[in-house]
């Protein structure tokens, strides 16, 4: 028996990187997946790509940070058994690199794009009889890292979220963790490198490589595979945790 067979999974950002491998490994499990992203063709393509596998997969055009939209969606979709709560931008730069603006961006997309979320669907599976919920943190919210204020305050207050609610829920049968990655490689990762460091990609991709004691960054496969574990039902008495998925950095890069 698939691990999600007869779920109703929604996450948001599903249409690239981590998301899009979440969607798909939750897809090939036996959910039904919507998937949320801004981006309608990246998304869409997953959607496709999942049909093609006789999967289920369906596309959202969606702006997390836009509470109505996110409300509207989760009403058409109805029963919702797993949310992750994966969309969310970076930001590179200290505090007086990070003007108002730039603060407003990251707030808006990582905090108040999963609170939204929340928001919407906490309801639902409360009439429903209980659910998973998985949000994606960071190693920024651990350990202090150079050059990330924003993003380190969005991903500590997506850790300190998690918690909350699995504290608010579990008796309405709502389990909630979170995970939190080091240096996943992304198409994100090869573009900031192209972006920052124009003919030094190889030396940079390897020097972020070599950041994680491990000696390498995950792959989005890696994570997902966490993110099914902890949204199934083989995880049905982990809630209020956080899961760093890391290479060994926060406890061994010392």
């Amino acid at each position: 028996m698939s691990k999600l067979a007869h779920k109703v999974a929604v996450i948001t950002g599903g249409g690239s990187g981590i998301g899009r491998a979440i969607s798909e490994l939750f897809a090939k499990e036996g959910a039904s997946v919507h998937i949320l992203d801004l981006n309608e063709e990246e998304a869409q393509q997953v959607c496709e790509g999942i049909l093609q596998r006789k999967g289920s997969g369906q596309a959202h055009k969606c702006n997390v940070s836009n509470q109505e939209e996110v409300a509207s969606v989760i009403e058409k979709i109805g029963r919702i058994d797993i949310l992750v709560n994966n969309a969310g931008i970076a930001h590179v730069g200290n505090i007086e690199n990070c003007g108002k603006d730039d603060f407003d961006r990251i707030f808006n997309v990582n905090v108040k794009g999963a609170y939204n979320a929340l928001y919407a669907v906490i309801p639902s599976m409360k009439k429903h009889g209980g659910g998973a919920i998985l949000n994606l943190a960071s190693i920024a919210a651990w350990v202090g890292i150079m050059d990330r204020f924003a993003y380190s305050m969005s991903k500590g207050a997506i850790f300190a979220m998690s918690l909350s609610v699995a504290r608010d829920y579990i008796a309405d049968n709502i389990r909630c963790n979170s995970i939190s990655p080091a240096r996943v490689h992304t198409p994100f990762v090869d573009g900031f490198i192209a972006k920052n460091y124009p003919g030094k990609e190889e030396e940079m991709f390897e020097k972020l490589s070599k950041s994680q004691p491990i000696g390498r960054m995950a792959q989005p496969e890696e994570i997902a595979k966490l993110a099914l574990f902890l949204c199934s039902d083989d995880a049905g008495f982990i809630t209020g945790n956080d899961y760093p998925i890391d290479g060994g950095f926060i406890k061994l890069n010392n």
